[in-house]
Formats: C-alpha cells, sequence, structure tokens
C-alpha cells in the first residue's frame, strides 16, 4: 500500500466550550453527512501523507483529531510548509477547481481525518445549510490566512514573526477549548522556520528572547504564554486569549 491516506490567521475571540463529541467536528455533524455520501474515516500515522501534490483531487477532508502540516517543493527544491492544520480544520480547499492536489498533506502526529468525497460534497450542500456555511467560511479563512502572513512574512522582523505565531497557535488552541496559555508545538523547529521563512537557528534565537523578555516559557516543545498583552503587542494583535 503506497504512503497515501488509503492507509495562522484572524484572532478568534470566543472558547468553544463543547464537549468533543465522537461523531461531530465543531459544526459538521458527520452522521448527518452520512445520509447524503460515503464518509470515510481515516487514521494516518505521524509522517504518513494524507494526500501528495499532483495526485488527483477527489475528497476534502475534516481534521478530526492530530496534527497535520501542508508543504510543496520550492522552486529550488527544498520542501516548503504553507500550513499547519489541526481540530476543526477542513483541508484540501486550496485544490477546489485544479483536478489535482496542489500540495502535500503529512500527519506531525496519529491523527484521524473524516473523507468527504468531492462533488458530493457539493450536492450534500443543498440539503445541508451549515455544511454549505462550513466550505465558504473555510474557503474564506484559507485565503485570509494566506493574505495575513504573506503581510507578516513580508514586515515583521524574526522575533515579531515567532510571536505572531505563536499567538495564532494559542488562539487556535483557545477556540477549541483548550489552553491558550499551555500548549505542546507540535512541529519542530524546522518546520516553524519554513513557515515563517526563517532558519532553523533563528526560530531557536527569537523563542530564546522571548523568553528572556519574559513573555513565554519554553522548554523544548512545551510553551507557557507568560505574558499575553506583551506577546500581542509584539505580535501586532489585540488581545484575544484567555
Amino acid at each position: 500500500m503506497s504512503s497515501t491516506a488509503h492507509d495562522l490567521a484572524a484572532p478568534v475571540s470566543s472558547l468553544a466550550h463543547e464537549a468533543i463529541q465522537p461523531h461531530r467536528v465543531d459544526d459538521v455533524d458527520i452522521d448527518m453527512l452520512r445520509r447524503h455520501m460515503t464518509v470515510i474515516r481515516r487514521k494516518v500515522l505521524a509522517g504518513q501523507y494524507v494526500y501528495r501534490a499532483g495526485q488527483p483531487f477527489h475528497s476534502l477532508f475534516l481534521v478530526h483529531a492530530g496534527f497535520l502540516k501542508s508543504c510543496e517543493l520550492a522552486q529550488d527544491g527544498r520542501e516548503q510548509v504553507t500550513g499547519f492544520r489541526m481540530r476543526g480544520d477542513l483541508v484540501g480547499v486550496e485544490s477546489i477547481g485544479l483536478g489535482h492536489y496542489s500540495c502535500d498533506l503529512v500527519a506531525l502526529e496519529d491523527s484521524e481525518l473524516w473523507e468527504l468525497p468531492y462533488p458530493p460534497v457539493l450536492l450534500a450542500c443543498r440539503e445541508l445549510p451549515q455544511l454549505q456555511t462550513r466550505l465558504t467560511t473555510a474557503l474564506a479563512e484559507e485565503i485570509r490566512r494566506d493574505r495575513l502572513w504573506m503581510l507578516s512574512l513580508g514586515t515583521l522582523s524574526a522575533e515579531r514573526r515567532v510571536a505572531a505565531f505563536l499567538f495564532d497557535v494559542a488562539q487556535r488552541h483557545a477556540a477549541l477549548g483548550f489552553s491558550p496559555r499551555h500548549f505542546i508545538l507540535r512541529m519542530g523547529r524546522a518546520d516553524m522556520g519554513s513557515f515563517l521563512a526563517l532558519k532553523h537557528e533563528t526560530v531557536t534565537r527569537a523563542l530564546s528572547r522571548l523568553a528572556e523578555l519574559g513573555y513565554i516559557a519554553v522548554q523544548r516543545r512545551e510553551v507557557r504564554v507568560l505574558d499575553t498583552a506583551a506577546l500581542a503587542r509584539l505580535a501586532g494583535q489585540g488581545v484575544a486569549v484567555h
């Protein structure tokens, strides 16, 4: 069997307090979807690919658990990380209309996704307004996320890029009802650097500097946010985590 699965953004101001349900991901009811299409539960191990760039586009994927990264090959042949995906994210939307997947999606830890075949998704949208809303929101978020990070990478210093990244991760944890002040980075320094257009060593130095300033405490991949307001100011964001 092949290595496929057949085997950061606008601040979020509210917390998701609902308990995690086994057949519900955020506002998408999986059992209801199954009445309109074949929904396949996919489990991928750390290091496995959900899809690869160039493969025929056939499905969207809703992340139920775990953490993944999307990446492309740069012109010089190096891997370029383009985003990190976690619970509730609808992935594959960047490839709609292309006929093939435009990037790789690989699990950074053991993960679980719900595969939603396309175009049956479009047919289901006629009967499920919440699915139509979720799809439209995912497309809009993809556009906003790309625009905001392009602006950040073009205007912010290394320390501010890393601060913006940590603030974004904190916001995303808060939106899922997890602690925005204490979390584990699922990606390594190299992947962070690739996403932020920084060298591995630069990311490490920036994290050390933020710790020296008292904004965070960091030990390997464990991060504690000590001064949310200061981190938000450095990141150029309003304070929304609690």
